[in-house]
């Protein structure tokens, strides 16, 4: 154990997590100069496409030392969007100590902060690193005083390192080695090792990675999972390289993986304690929370006859990541379905585009909201997840939000301009503080609904990418908010319907009526849309219908023909408004929520 060092890299979006490791890999040999590419942990399309970080990944690396000895690394690159912060914090129950990488360009950013004291709530060994010390505008004297002032470090602990390069990476070796303490632990005890991830692997079913505190896994043992309490046998252990590298056992102190064969998503839970069936330990691993979804949104598959598809997808993809929560709705407009929770707007995003991508399913996706908190005149308290699962009115004593506390690190000169975005938002401002001449951290309170559609993307184009974001759930606060219908032809269309603040209702409510207008095709017949609180109609837009000439094939003859004809189709449209439904197709409801476009 005094030869292992088990650490993850923390940082904010786009500081160069995924580089330095990359170099990490390289230069102890891990992988070889003709298997290299950039970002070779990031095993995802969609990770290279976008050149971010959305799962976590583990890998172990061997160093030989100028010591003599040859140490072992347990590596773990988290990603760095606030969306992800569920897997630094899994990463982190793993770890001793951390890599905070600091971007040299940029400076302290507001997810830097965050992830530090995730680190520090778990008491690891913090190693300051500077990246892209190469570039031309890295500004390494104003970030060190940075670091320093944040840490309360020395500037001589500070490392300043380039991903790109690999200028540095010896030093942090050395640093890693000496600055983070080995793993502790009872080799000779009750065997405790922590589940920090899991993945799907259609031939051989679950692959569960661990972390091992106490006791020792052995191939063949037969092991148990403490909080579902089923019993399986270890059919293979070993530790994780760029691929799966079996072995006869694993030692405490490391991190590893077991496949047991289980075929069952529900079986393994990200967080579980692994021990020993015949001589189980007496209690679980404490101190990893659980994740509480922040945006809800119904996913439903295009053919209802892909329901159960769309299941199996879902639950495989909870596996891969366990942040995502889904129980079955069905709805009047799109049939069965799923009423899933993310952690915000990009994993949302991510979900469906990986249901594409992995498992094939298109879906349609309902208006996301927040989950939200009733009390009736009966004195019942209901939690809505759905803006239908609210009570009527009259029945309606009050409806609590939740709140958030969002920190925007920013430059001086765009301060008036986001204080005006976060009050149009329903923001407070809280506090202002210069953390040094050029950079400002604001902090606001917030009702996490108003941050869930555009916030950040506003934020972003109207600070030229100069403000970084980060935001922590508050409490819920009573706000006075109603249901606002949109309906076709007098048939409210459950999908589109929306829980909105009174004093934006009626502007929400005639850009919803407008995008529709704008995007429903035209039909036989009249169709009126129209917004409604409870009984009262605030906007209403109408689609003049397709008019066929049924007097084309008229030529001259008597009036009284034409008019036969076209009173025939005005009888004809009449009738086809009362039975006719209105199709709204897909697209219409993923425009619909860019409104603010």
């Amino acid at each position: 154990m005094r030869f292992i060092r088990n650490f993850c890299v923390i940082a904010h979006i786009d500081h160069g997590k995924s580089t330095l490791s990359d170099r990490l890999l390289e230069f102890t040999k891990t992988i070889s100069e003709r298997d290299m590419q950039a970002q070779a942990l990031d095993d995802m399309d969609l990770e290279r496409e976008r050149g971010i970080t959305i799962k976590a990944h583990a890998i172990q690396l061997k160093y030989d030392h100028t010591d003599g000895n040859t140490y072992k690394f347990n590596l773990i690159d988290t990603p760095g969007h606030v969306d992800f912060s569920y897997e630094v914090s899994r990463s982190i129950a793993a770890c001793e100590g951390a890599l905070l990488l600091v971007d040299a360009t940029q400076g302290i950013q507001a997810q830097t902060i965050s992830n530090l004291y995730l680190a520090i709530e778990h008491d690891l060994e913090i190693i300051p690193v500077l990246n892209k010390v190469d570039m031309d505008n890295a500004m390494i004297d104003e970030v060190s005083d940075q670091v320093v002032d944040l840490i309360g470090c020395d500037r001589s602990e500070i490392i300043l390192a380039s991903g790109k390069t690999g200028i540095g990476v010896p030093d942090l070796m050395k640093a890693i080695i000496e600055r983070i303490p080995a793993p502790k632990g009872d080799p000779e005890g009750k065997l405790q090792a922590l589940i920090f991830d899991s993945v799907f692997n259609s031939f051989r079913g679950i692959i569960v990675y661990f972390r091992i505190l106490n006791g020792i896994i052995k191939k063949g043992d037969k092991i148990k999972f403490m909080n579902t309490g089923s019993v399986y046998d270890a059919e293979e252990v070993g530790f994780l390289k760029m691929n799966l590298m079996p072995q006869s056992e694993v030692a405490c102190g490391d991190v590893g993986y077991v496949i047991t064969g289980i075929k069952d998503a529900k079986e393994v839970k990200v967080g579980d304690t692994l021990t020993h069936s015949l001589n189980p330990a007496e209690e679980s691993i404490k101190g990893f929370e659980e994740v509480k979804p922040m945006v809800f949104a119904g996913i439903y598959p295009i053919e209802n006859e892909h329901f159960e598809d769309l299941r199996d997808s879902l639950e495989k993809l909870q596996l891969n990541d366990s942040s995502l929560i889904y129980e079955p709705e069905t709805s009047v407009a799109l049939g069965f379905g799923f009423r899933c929770g993310f952690l915000g707007m990009l994993h949302l995003e991510i979900i469906q585009e990986r249901l594409s991508r992995e498992f094939n399913q298109e879906v349609i996706t309902t208006v996301p909201n927040v989950s939200y908190i009733a009390k009736t005149t009966r004195g019942e308290i209901l939690k809505i997840n759905t803006p239908n699962d609210l009570p009527e009115p009259n029945f309606l004593e009050y409806v609590e939000e939740p709140y958030i506390r969002a920190q925007i690190i920013t430059k001086p000169e765009y301060i008036g301009s986001i204080i005006k975005l976060c009050m149009e938002k329903r923001g407070t401002l809280d506090k202002q503080h210069y953390l040094t001449t050029d950079r400002v951290e604001l902090t606001f309170s917030m009702p996490l609904a108003e941050i869930v559609f555009d916030f950040y993307d506003r934020l972003k184009s109207m600070t030229r990418g100069y403000a970084s974001f980060d935001y922590h759930p508050l409490d819920y606060r009573k706000s006075d908010l109603i249901k606002l219908d949109i309906k076709l032809n007098g048939e409210s269309v459950d999908a589109l319907t929306a829980l909105v603040h009174r004093t934006k209702a009626e502007s929400v409510g005639r850009k919803m009526c407008k995008k529709l207008k704008e995007i429903l095709p035209q039909h036989q017949f009249v169709i009126a849309i129209q917004a409604a609180i409870g009984g009262k109609i605030i906007a209403r837009e109408t689609i003049s219908a397709m008019r066929k000439d049924v007097t084309a094939k008229c030529y001259g003859g008597d009036i009284s023909r034409k008019r036969k004809l076209l009173e025939r189709q005005k009888e004809g449209k009449k009738k086809m408004r009362q039975i006719g439904t209105v199709d709204v197709p897909q697209k219409a409801f993923l425009d619909v929520l860019k409104l603010d476009d």
